[in-house]
């Protein structure tokens, strides 16, 4: 006699992943249910937007994780030269004024920011602090409008100074400064990304972004 099937009631994280395409969360989360979510699945990069909704943050190819790596190493050499401030990585959250817990693919706060937080905040919650500094890596599932829209809705609109949003695909960088309509870097061959007053002495060559050919 064949085995009866028995129904198995899926996992937050499955019903998530088996929506095809879909990294959101069926249902919203208040901020105290999303903590303990994250708390309970440290193997997820999760962000949370003002309304209570929650995504699950995609892995990225190796293409991706190469160039997020490269931006992070030549930001961490000026830090550690400078000691101007603290460095952070793709799995770092931030509590926003607007209510969202977000994850850059590199953040640097400086150490007047840094200064308004306790080390117990620093080391055993998502960073209440906006950065000074953050980057976003185009990789080959984001979609650039949705990028463009985080940059310029979120994380300018949150108080950041200086943004990066680096696509690699079209070798474009749209750069967001604090106050200023966001210009555009077309063409990486030969030229530089500064950190101009906001990082002074930073400097990362778009050459070392390049796809592979």
């Amino acid at each position: 006699m064949a085995a009866t099937a028995t129904a198995v009631r899926l996992s937050p994280i499955d019903a998530v992943l088996q929506e095809k395409g879909a990294l959101k969360a069926p249902e919203k989360m208040s901020k105290a249910e999303f903590i303990e979510f994250a708390q309970r699945h440290q193997e997820l990069q999760l962000e949370r937007e003002q309304d209570g909704t929650v995504f699950i943050m995609p892995l990225v190819f190796g293409g991706s994780g190469k160039r997020e790596a490269k931006i992070i190493a030549y930001v961490g050499m000026w830090q550690l030269k400078t000691g101007l401030g603290e460095v952070y990585g793709s799995t770092t959250g931030f509590d926003l004024p607007d209510g969202s817990t977000r994850a850059p693919d590199t953040a640097w706060v400086s150490n007047e920011r840094l200064a308004s937080i306790s080390v117990d905040e620093e080391e055993y919650s998502f960073l209440p602090v906006v950065p000074d500094f953050v980057v976003e890596v185009r990789s080959s599932s984001d979609r650039l409008r949705k990028q463009k829209s985080k940059m310029k809705d979120v994380w300018m609109a949150n108080g950041v100074r200086l943004g990066w949003l680096i696509d690699p695909y079209a070798e474009k960088v749209y750069i967001y400064r604090e106050g200023r309509q966001p210009t555009v870097i077309e063409g990486f061959e030969g030229k530089t990304l500064s950190g101009e007053e906001v990082m002074p002495g930073l400097e990362v060559p778009l050459d070392k972004l390049r796809l592979r050919v």
